[in-house]
């Protein structure tokens, strides 16, 4: 019922930065928890940020937490996710979700059932 479109993708340089967007088709999405994963070639989808619906809730991955910071802008029914000192490590297709069930989102995909197609980050050394 609400779509979601990452943007914000794209190449940059060991140590620099993106702001990844995710914005979402209905206003809806303010009452959702959202989350950010990722997905590498040939590896499974890994849950990088999540942040409730009234930023009462956050967590990271632990190689997120102090470079990536989630946050919302629930009027412009839009999630983010600034990266700083980006690493080739990082490098992977970056997927928005949100979860409309009632309850908390966690670090697992089946938290989720909304999901966008996905922005590409490259980073190069």
């Amino acid at each position: 019922q609400v779509q979601l479109v990452e943007s914000g993708g794209g190449v940059v340089q060991t140590g620099g930065s993106l702001r990844l967007s995710c914005t979402a088709s209905r206003r809806a999405f303010g009452n959702y928890a959202m989350g950010w994963f990722r997905q590498a070639p040939g590896k499974g989808r890994e849950f990088v940020a999540t942040l409730g619906g009234a930023n009462v809730f956050s967590s990271y991955a632990s190689f997120a937490k102090g470079r990536f910071t989630i946050s919302r802008d629930n009027a412009k029914a839009t999630g983010y996710l600034q990266m700083n000192y980006l690493t080739p490590e990082d490098t992977g297709v970056y997927f928005c979700a949100a979860r409309s069930r009632t309850g908390r989102a966690g670090s697992s995909e089946d938290d989720y059932d909304h999901w966008g197609q996905g922005t590409q980050v490259t980073v190069s050394t």
